[in-house]
């Protein structure tokens, strides 16, 4: 399998399905894999952390994750408040509820 992103969009070429009649017939199909044993112990997998609250180095719970935006100098959580935080802040995700991080002062002031 490879693929590659095309206009907000995925183009995914699997193995055994050679033409355009034969990729039209899986059209609205849903991928899904498990993510392999030995991959790094600290990786950040979205569908972990959409869900949990995101709490700062002060205790304070700052909203809840509802997605993740990608961003080419720090992928960032988008939480429900609005605040987007960058990944790099984050510092422990082993809690299933809870994404605890450690901003810079002002990060989450209104602007």
């Amino acid at each position: 399998m490879t693929s590659r992103p095309h206009q907000h969009r995925w183009i995914v070429r699997l193995a055994g399905v050679d033409d355009r009649e034969a990729a039209e017939a899986r059209r609205g199909t849903v991928l899904r894999a498990e993510p392999e044993a030995d991959d790094d112990p600290d990786a950040i997998w979205v569908h972990e952390v959409v869900g949990r609250r995101v709490v700062d180095q002060d205790g304070v719970d700052r909203g809840e994750v509802q997605a993740l935006q990608a961003n080419p100098a720090s992928d960032l959580l988008v939480l429900d408040t609005g605040a987007l935080v960058p990944l790099r802040f984050v510092v422990d995700h082993a809690d299933p509820a809870v994404v605890r991080v450690d901003v810079p002062e002002g990060l989450f002031d209104p602007s």
